[in-house]
């Protein structure tokens, strides 16, 4: 089994933010990857160059990297969504035999035709800042205790060098496809998000086949690397 790790939205660097969990995981000999996402200025030259903004790369984009690199993976896979990376799992999972299993992390499991602002209140959360230029991020001054408020200060340090701006168009194209309508999926409740609120992952929670929580912030592949590794490790064992 192979693990695929997808992360969320206004940062760069797949493989640094589950770098925790993903060695727990190969130390079980169990493999792991993490796809670039174009709207985050990632991927190089896969999406002509193209920077992100209001013709930069957008969730069509980041779905055709992560379904290519799930395709381009040998055998069976868990898919780990983070955040946005859950829009982006739901339509780039869908009907593929090979993915086994998806695990939402404080994620969105969106029905085709909704997209990341559907689960909003209509207006921009207070941690983000929407340019003018097209794109987004994350106010820095607010990562910390929004995001990052359990994590220890290397995981700080490490995560504020990986913010990034990314399209703002992200937020409002929907899916056209809800993968985890057709694959088993866990999604991992955290309690002590200050970004994406508790009875918000709950009402996601409610569409996946199961539930696990955890008191947790944001990223508990940072703060409780050996729970979500461990999770992971359950669901293979449950095939």
């Amino acid at each position: 089994m192979h693990v695929v790790f997808v992360h969320g939205a206004c940062v760069r660097d797949g493989a640094w933010w589950w770098h925790r969990a993903a060695a727990i995981l190969e130390s079980e000999g169990v493999p792991s990857s993490a796809p670039p996402l174009p709207s985050c200025g990632e991927g190089g030259n896969e999406d002509g160059g193209r920077p992100p903004g209001a013709d930069g790369p957008s969730l069509p984009d980041d779905v055709a990297a992560v379904r290519a690199h799930l395709t381009s993976v040998a055998g069976p896979v868990v898919v780990v969504a983070h955040s946005y990376g859950g829009v982006v799992v739901a339509e780039a999972a869908a009907g593929l035999r090979s993915v086994r299993h998806l695990l939402f992390v404080t994620s969105f499991l969106p029905e085709p035709g909704e997209s990341l602002s559907s689960f909003g209140d209509g207006g921009p959360a207070p941690y983000l800042d929407f340019g003018s230029d097209g794109t987004f991020g994350v106010r820095p001054e607010t990562a910390t205790e929004t995001f990052l408020q359990d994590c220890d200060e290397e995981a700080v340090a490490g995560a504020h060098a990986r913010l990034v701006r990314q399209t703002a168009a992200v937020t409002v194209r929907p899916v056209d496809a809800a993968a985890w309508k057709e694959i088993p999926s866990t999604y991992l409740v955290c309690a002590r998000d200050n970004g994406t609120p508790p009875s918000l992952q709950r009402a996601q929670a409610a569409r996946a086949g199961r539930v696990v929580e955890i008191d947790a912030g944001h990223h508990p592949f940072l703060s409780r690397p050996d729970e979500v590794a461990g999770l992971v490790l359950r669901l293979i064992a449950a095939g």
